[in-house]
C-alpha cells in the first residue's frame, strides 16, 4: 500500500512540463498583428448546467468576457463520465472559437479505459484553472456522524454501503477507492454519468457515501454531511473535519484539476492570447471575489505547466490506477 501512496503522490504533483502547440495560421488578427477572436467563443463542458464543472466554468467565464470584449457561450455536453463532450471537443474546427474543460484526472482515466475516441494529443492546454481538494461525504440525514462511524460499519458489513461515483474509476470513484485501501474495507461503487446525478442520488438517499470536491456541493452544502477530507491539513471551508490522515487513513492530499484546452491544431498565437486573458482574469479583484463565494480554489498555470500537468495524469491513470483497483 505504500508504494500505491507514494507513487499516487508523485503523479499529482502539479509542476512544470513542456507540451507543445502546433504553430498554423492565425483564424483572426487585429490590424496591430495580435490574435484575436473574430466573434462568439464555444466553451464545451462535458457536464450537464449545474455541475460543480458548470458552475466554475461560468464563474470564469463572465469574467473573461469583459476582458475579451466577445461573447463566451457555455456548451454542455454531457454524458460518458465526461467522454461525449471531450470527443466533440477533440473533432471540432480547430479555429479558436472552440475551447473546452478538462477534468483531471477523469479525463486521462477515460482515455484508458477506451471511453472516448479522443487522446492526450487531440487537444492543446491553454491553463489550468483551479485545483480542488476531495472530501467524504454522506446524507445530512445519514445515520453516521463521523467517518469512522462509517469505516467501522464498512468493515463489519463487507460490500454493504454503497457509493454514488462520477463514473467508473473517475475522479470521484478513485478518491472513493483511496478511503476504502487505505482504511481497509469493501463497499459497492455505482457509477453515475456526472459528480451532479451522483450527489444528487446521495441527496436522495439511494446510496451511503460519495467523494466529491467542495464546489460541487456549495449550492445545497446544507443537505450534506462532510466527514473527512483529503489533504494533509484541515480545509479553511471545513475548520472542524478531520483528514483522513488524522484518523490513520489516506495520509495525502487527493483532488482534481480543471483545464482549458483547445482542439489540435488550434493557432499558437490563439493558445497565446488565451492563456493570457485568462491569467489577466484570474488576477482580477472582482474574480477573485467571485470565486472565493464559491469556495473555487484558483490555480493559474500557463500552457506549458499545464500540459506537464495532464501527462501526469495520464501517466497516473495508466500506471496507478490498476494498482489502487485490483
Amino acid at each position: 500500500m505504500k508504494k500505491v501512496i507514494v507513487a499516487i503522490l508523485a503523479s499529482l504533483s502539479l509542476c512544470a512540463f513542456a507540451n507543445g502547440v502546433k504553430d498554423n495560421t492565425s483564424a483572426a488578427n487585429t490590424a496591430s498583428g495580435e490574435w484575436k477572436p473574430s466573434g462568439t467563443v464555444t466553451m464545451i463542458v462535458a457536464y450537464k448546467a449545474g455541475s460543480g464543472t458548470d458552475n466554475t466554468a461560468r464563474v470564469l467565464t463572465t469574467y473573461a468576457e469583459k476582458k475579451m470584449g466577445q461573447t463566451i457561450v457555455i456548451e454542455n455536453k454531457e454524458g460518458g463520465s465526461g467522454s461525449i463532450g471531450w470527443t466533440a471537443l477533440s473533432k471540432a474546427k480547430p479555429d479558436g472559437l472552440t475551447l473546452g474543460f478538462i477534468n483531471l484526472p477523469t479525463f486521462c482515466s477515460n482515455i484508458i479505459d477506451h471511453l472516448g475516441s479522443y487522446k492526450v494529443e487531440s487537444i492543446v492546454p491553454i491553463s489550468n484553472h483551479v485545483v480542488e481538494t476531495s472530501v467524504v461525504l454522506v446524507s445530512a440525514k445519514s445515520q453516521f456522524k463521523t467517518l469512522k462511524e462509517l469505516v467501522d460499519y464498512a468493515k463489519a458489513n463487507p460490500k454493504k454501503l454503497k457509493a454514488s461515483t462520477n463514473g467508473n474509476k473517475a475522479s470521484n470513484h478513485i478518491g472513493a477507492q483511496l478511503l476504502a485501501t487505505s482504511a481497509g474495507f469493501e463497499y459497492s461503487p455505482i457509477p453515475f454519468g456526472g459528480t451532479a446525478d451522483q450527489l444528487l442520488s446521495l441527496r436522495q438517499g439511494e446510496v451511503d457515501f460519495s467523494v466529491a470536491k467542495v464546489a460541487d456541493f456549495t449550492s445545497f452544502a446544507s443537505e450534506l454531511r462532510v466527514l473527512g477530507t483529503f489533504d494533509k491539513e484541515r480545509i479553511p471551508e471545513y475548520p472542524d473535519v478531520p483528514t483522513l490522515g488524522e484518523l490513520g487513513y489516506y495520509p495525502e492530499w487527493y483532488g482534481s484539476a480543471r483545464c482549458i484546452v483547445a482542439p489540435a491544431g488550434t493557432p499558437k498565437e490563439a493558445i497565446e492570447y488565451y492563456a493570457k486573458v485568462f491569467k489577466e482574469t484570474m488576477e482580477d479583484s472582482e474574480y477573485i471575489a467571485a470565486a472565493e463565494k464559491a469556495h473555487m480554489t484558483t490555480n493559474y498555470r500557463d500552457p506549458e505547466e499545464t500540459g506537464k500537468l495532464i501527462n501526469q495524469q495520464y501517466d497516473f491513470c495508466k500506471n496507478t490506477l490498476p494498482e489502487i483497483f485490483k
